[in-house]
C-alpha cells in the first residue's frame, strides 16, 4: 500500500506540473507569439518519416495585418458564438454527438443492406477555443483523458488571453495544407498575396477548408467547398469581431 501510495503521489505531482507548465506557456502567450505547435511538431515528423519533401510556410502576421473578412470567415465557419462564449458551446457538442452516432447508424445499416458504403463526415463541436488548445498543447488522439485536458487548457486559454490574441494565435499557426499554417502562408500559397489583401470571397474560401485543409488543398474546384464559401461569405456581414 505504501508503494501504491507513492506512485499515486507522484502521478498527481506529475499531472500538476504538467498543468503548471501549460499555465505558464498560456501565460507567456500574452506577450510572445508561440514559435510552433504541437500539431505542427508532429506534422514535421510524420513528413520527415515518409520521406516526404519538406515543403513548410509560415509567417507570422499581427491582428492588424490579418485582414477582417478573414476574421469573420473563420469564424462563421468554424464558431459562430466565439465573442460570447467562455470557451466551450455544449449545445454545439452535444448536436454533433446526435449527428455523428445517426451518420454512424446509417453507414452500418447500408453495411447490413450490402450497399456501398458512403464517406462519413464527422461532425465537430469544438470552438476555435478548444482547436486551439489541441494544436498548441495536445496529440491528434481522441480518448476522455485527452478531451478533459483540452478542457482544462480551454479554461485557462479564455481566462489569461483576450479574445483577439485567442484568435490571432489561432489564424497563425492552423493548418491549410500540407506544410502551410498560418493566414499568410494560406494567402501566399492559394492567392499570391498577403493575408492583410484577402477578398471576402477569398476568406471564405479560405475559412471552409479549415476542417479538412489537405482534401480541399487536392480539390481547389470542389463544388461543395464553393457552394458553402457561398453561404459563409452571406453570414460574414452579421459577424462580430472581438
Amino acid at each position: 500500500m505504501r508503494i501504491l501510495r507513492r506512485w499515486l503521489l507522484l502521478t498527481l505531482l506529475g499531472l500538476l506540473l504538467l498543468q503548471l507548465f501549460f499555465i505558464g506557456h498560456i501565460a507567456l502567450a500574452r506577450w510572445f507569439d508561440p514559435q510552433s505547435t504541437s500539431f505542427q511538431r508532429s506534422e514535421l515528423w510524420r513528413l520527415a518519416t515518409q520521406n516526404k519533401r519538406l515543403r513548410w510556410q509560415q509567417t507570422w502576421r499581427p491582428w492588424a495585418q490579418l485582414a477582417d473578412p478573414l476574421k469573420r470567415a473563420v469564424i462563421a465557419s468554424e464558431d459562430d458564438d466565439f465573442v460570447n462564449h467562455d470557451g466551450v458551446q455544449w449545445e454545439a457538442i452535444e448536436r454533433a454527438w446526435r449527428k455523428n452516432a445517426a451518420a454512424q447508424e446509417a453507414a452500418a445499416l447500408r453495411a447490413e443492406q450490402n450497399k456501398p458504403a458512403r464517406p462519413l463526415r464527422i461532425a465537430g463541436g469544438s470552438t476555435i477555443t478548444q482547436q486551439l488548445a489541441k494544436n498548441l498543447f495536445l496529440s491528434g488522439e481522441r480518448t476522455l483523458l485527452r478531451k478533459g485536458q483540452e478542457l482544462a487548457l480551454t479554461w485557462a486559454l479564455e481566462r489569461l488571453l483576450t479574445k483577439p490574441r485567442i484568435l490571432e494565435i489561432y489564424l497563425n499557426s492552423v493548418e491549410w495544407g500540407e506544410g502551410v499554417f498560418g493566414a499568410e502562408a494560406a494567402a501566399r500559397r492559394y492567392y499570391g498575396k498577403s493575408a492583410a489583401q484577402l477578398t471576402p470571397r477569398q476568406a471564405a474560401r479560405l475559412a471552409v477548408m479549415l476542417p479538412r485543409p489537405r482534401y480541399f488543398e487536392q480539390l481547389p474546384d470542389s463544388p461543395w467547398l464553393a457552394h458553402r464559401a457561398t453561404v459563409i461569405e452571406r453570414r460574414m456581414a452579421a459577424v462580430e469581431l472581438p
